[in-house]
């Protein structure tokens, strides 16, 4: 087994410029990019602070007291966040996730949702706006979010037995106050609330089962994920990940399941259904979803863009660089040029991490630095 390395260094590196094309970028909202895949998902992280510690997130080793955090006017604002939006979606967007960090932690979320919630997409309907959290401020916050206009929820949750949540955590929060949240956010009218778990062999397998049977039948879609190779601070090892076929074979040791259909383009989660006495799915019952990021890469059909805090775009999740469009927000280009730039950024994508990576030997890298998921979110 290999000596895990945590490198103590800040892995935010240096953004690369926005093009100005010399010809504007139609936004048609039929923006596709060099593998012909269309751009409709948008996550937008608001913060790169969080009150948790998870140690395959924001180790306690590089994310302490003296941590170099963005200062406020790096960040954002509200109002430059909802311009850069309204260019997104011009160019196809149809769903905004907004995250962090822990975005339940910027002041005011509720108004930057009231404002996204006001934008259309290119045909007109109203844009779906989600948001993933911890769950540690959402018992208190869920109303406020819903009236503001948010439509759904995805909470993180790595398992229910208290003494492993408050490891995985590291800083000793309790899974009642999470699981208080849930039901907070479902009363609110957030759903279907969707649970993540990240399953780290070695650490938290054993909650899978209990997981699946607290949430069966709740209405809480449940969706386990597998341990990934995101930025450079967690200590990533290969033997650490649990495929989501073998989450899959825990699960129907005890309550069988059967596979579902896709119901969108670039679903990252394969679904499974519980099954009802007749070997069918029970919707009653609902469904749980498998994320195989590291084991079975979904690259060809990906459709998302990222949105750091301080406005860089990333095209990948496992990306390296980041294009600086609050350059041209804060440098007075018209929004023209703001479409014309995503549009020329979007239209060069051919990132496909994972498909690259399933080629390589076990713990091979890429021998390139990738930003943290703290801080463009997952």
């Amino acid at each position: 087994m290999s000596e895990r390395v945590i490198p103590l260094v800040d892995q935010r590196v240096a953004a690369l410029t926005a093009p100005r094309p010399t010809q504007p970028v139609p936004a048609t909202g039929l923006l596709g990019d060099a593998l012909g895949r269309p751009l409709r998902d948008l996550r937008i992280s608001v913060t790169d602070r969080c009150n948790f510690r998870c140690n395959y997130c924001m180790p306690k080793e590089v994310f302490d007291k003296d941590y170099p955090y963005l200062p406020h006017s790096a960040l954002l604002t509200f109002e430059e966040i909802t311009r850069l939006a309204r260019q997104f979606i011009a160019h196809g967007v149809q769903k905004i996730r907004l995250t962090g960090g822990e975005p339940l932690l910027r002041k005011n979320i509720e108004v930057l949702i009231d404002q996204l919630a006001a934008l259309r997409t290119v045909d007109g309907e109203p844009l779906d706006i989600t948001l993933t959290t911890n769950g540690s401020l959402l018992a208190r916050k869920a109303r406020a979010l819903k009236d503001a206009g948010l439509r759904r929820v995805t909470v993180s949750l790595d398992g229910l037995d208290d003494a492993v949540f408050r490891r995985m955590n590291d800083v000793d929060f309790p899974v009642a106050d999470v699981l208080e949240g849930i039901a907070a956010a479902r009363a609110a009218g957030l759903g279907p609330v969707k649970v993540n778990m990240v399953v780290k062999r070695g650490t938290n397998e054993h909650e899978i089962l209990p997981m699946a049977r607290h949430f069966r039948g709740s209405g809480v879609v449940l969706r386990f994920i597998e341990y990934m190779d995101v930025g450079a601070t967690n200590g990533w090892r290969m033997d650490e990940v649990l495929p989501s076929a073998d989450v899959v074979q825990i699960i129907r040791t005890e309550l069988p399941l059967v596979p579902l259909e896709h119901t969108a383009t670039g679903e990252t989660a394969e679904r499974w259904g519980y099954a009802g006495a007749d070997g069918r799915h029970d919707p009653a019952l609902g469904e749980i979803g498998v994320i195989s990021s590291v084991t079975q890469a979904f690259c060809r059909d990906c459709n998302r863009a990222r949105l750091s805090t301080e406005g860089r775009l990333y095209l990948c999740l496992f990306a390296s660089n980041g294009y600086d469009l609050r350059s041209l927000l804060r440098g007075g280009a018209d929004d023209t040029a703001i479409a014309s730039a995503i549009g020329a950024i979007w239209q060069g994508r051919s990132d496909r991490y994972s498909e690259q990576r399933a080629s390589l030997p076990p713990d091979a890298g890429t021998g390139a630095r990738r930003v943290e998921m703290s801080y463009i979110g997952g």
